[in-house]
């Protein structure tokens, strides 16, 4: 059994309602703005997959939240990488290396232990499983941090945003907030709509986030500071 205590006093749990949605994204703007205000913000990520397909110009997960929280050693913010862009309980099962919780979990709280906050990233989303029965929702309630979800503009994005937020009130977490991105300069009729669609029905702030011109530190710092940071890590 674990300690239910949440992993850091103040933090976010950065989730999505799908792989590729931005996630990476929200999460590095997160720690490159609280960053740049002067403050030590903690990055993790319990898993990293397809390491050994890289895309150009666009590094790993954890090799840009290391950069966005200016941490030295991108190797420090997950305790699981693996090869193979699969799921994780997958690659973890092809490697022979099972992901432990309790690794997770532990890891976690040493990473936030000195920080001004902890800002973890999942794993797709959070009924994406890291092992047996064990899912990134179960990793987030061992956690206790608030989430924001990243969601997209387009069409499709109200129902997918709907059940994830609907996944997370079931077992008890809270939705401090929805980021919708990228969002355009120009939004269409139906972006305005789907984000007031869902934060009517899903009774939640949705806040949006432009593209960064770049995934330097400082591109994205421009961009988070955007973001209504102190209320959510109130």
């Amino acid at each position: 059994m674990f300690d239910p205590a949440p992993a850091h006093s103040r933090g976010l749990f950065v989730t999505a309602t799908d792989t590729e949605v931005g996630k990476t994204f929200v999460a590095g703007a997160i720690l490159a703005a609280l960053t740049a205000r002067g403050e030590n913000a903690a990055p993790f990520k319990p898993v990293v997959t397809g390491i050994d397909e890289p895309v150009p110009d666009h590094p790993a997960d954890h090799e840009l939240l290391a950069a966005a929280a200016g941490a030295a050693d991108p190797e420090r913010v997950t305790p699981y990488r693996f090869g193979p862009a699969v799921s994780p309980h997958l690659a973890a099962e092809e490697h022979g290396t099972p992901i432990d919780p309790g690794v997770l979990v532990v890891a976690a709280r040493n990473a936030g232990a000195q920080a001004d906050a902890l800002i973890v990233e999942g794993v797709g989303g959070l009924l994406v499983p890291l092992r047996d029965t064990y899912l990134v929702r179960d990793f987030a309630v061992m956690l206790g941090l608030p989430l924001v979800i990243a969601a997209r503009p387009g069409l499709g994005t109200i129902n997918h945003t709907l059940l994830t937020i609907e996944a997370a009130r079931s077992v008890g977490l809270q939705v401090c907030a929805v980021v919708m991105t990228p969002w355009p300069e120009h939004p269409t009729a139906m972006q305005r709509s789907n984000l007031e669609t869902i934060e009517h029905l899903g009774e939640v702030e949705v806040a949006t986030l432009g593209r960064a011109e770049h995934t330097t530190p400082a591109a994205l710092a421009r961009v988070g500071q955007a973001l209504p940071l102190d209320r959510w890590l109130a």
